[in-house]
């Protein structure tokens, strides 16, 4: 490991996507899985003992979901960049994940190729700061948007 490489939290309740998509991301030479959970309540602990520079979060797990666990993350780990990850496109999910504190949101499911270099692109543009949707990130402000006129 050196200094460019980028740690990883991963939390999916699913074990076998979670399995998959650290298989994926251990392939790539400048990322390293630092941690597995399999629910949002083991997400901080987690964090406090690997201190990643990226946490992939499913939105949906037993316990604290992935937007609270989100939240929990940005106060007590700031350093870290947080990707929600979700398979459902629900309403509202973007905006509660960006007051959440996330870097980043995507939605799972989609063709390797197009997730940039089989899903290792969403870490590296989190831990780089880098804008972007989909794929990427967004970036996120902490202050609230103001709304003009509509």
């Amino acid at each position: 490991m050196n200094d460019t490489t980028i740690k990883v939290l991963l939390a999916d309740d699913q074990a076998m996507v979670r399995g998959a998509l650290a298989a994926m991301l251990g392939l790539e030479p400048d990322i390293d899985v630092v941690a597995q959970v399999g629910t949002g309540d083991d997400v901080g602990p987690a964090a406090e003992r690997t201190k990643p520079d990226v946490a992939l979060l499913d939105v949906q797990m037993p316990g604290l979901d992935g937007l609270a666990a989100a939240a929990a993350l940005r106060d007590s780990l700031p350093s870290c960049r947080v990707v929600v990850l979700t398979t459902f496109g629900r309403p509202g999910y973007l905006a509660r994940a960006m007051r959440a504190g996330a870097a980043g949101f995507r939605r799972q499911g989609q063709p390797a190729g197009a997730a940039g270099r089989g899903g290792a692109a969403g870490p590296r543009r989190a831990a780089g700061g880098r804008p972007g949707v989909g794929g990427g990130v967004v970036e996120h402000r902490r202050e609230p948007a103001h709304r003009t006129g509509a």
